[in-house]
């Protein structure tokens, strides 16, 4: 399984950025898909994940009402939509796929690389 996360980039507080996660090597069907975020000197939190074979949806609560999840099953990629942006939303993003379709960091057995967001105040 290979995970390609992209779109990340400097925008100013109240902008909006959508990352992609183009993702290969088998079908997706039982998996979750997710995003977290790591910013310096932090942990490694969930910010949103996706089912792959109905569309359900989790958030953080820091996220809700300004990003949305969603997947091309055509395409094999899941999409971060981004809006109102803040400072604190600030850190690297990545991508990451759970085959038994759990939404927990400790579940997500494949990793993209990173990319990075920073949002100016």
């Amino acid at each position: 399984v290979q995970l390609q996360a992209s779109g990340g980039g400097l925008v100013q507080a109240g902008g909006s950025l959508r990352l992609s996660c183009a993702a290969s090597g088998r079908t997706f069907d039982d998996y979750a898909m997710g995003w977290f975020r790591q910013a310096p000197d932090m942990e490694r939190d969930f910010v949103a994940a996706i089912s792959w074979s109905d569309g359900s949806t989790s958030y953080a609560d820091s996220v809700k009402g300004r990003f949305t999840i969603s997947r091309d099953n055509a395409e094999n990629t899941v999409y971060l939509q981004m809006n109102s942006l803040k400072p604190e939303d600030t850190a690297v993003y990545y991508c990451a796929a759970d085959p038994s379709g759990t939404y927990d960091l400790a579940g997500m057995d494949f990793w993209g690389k990173g990319t990075q967001v920073t949002v100016s105040s």
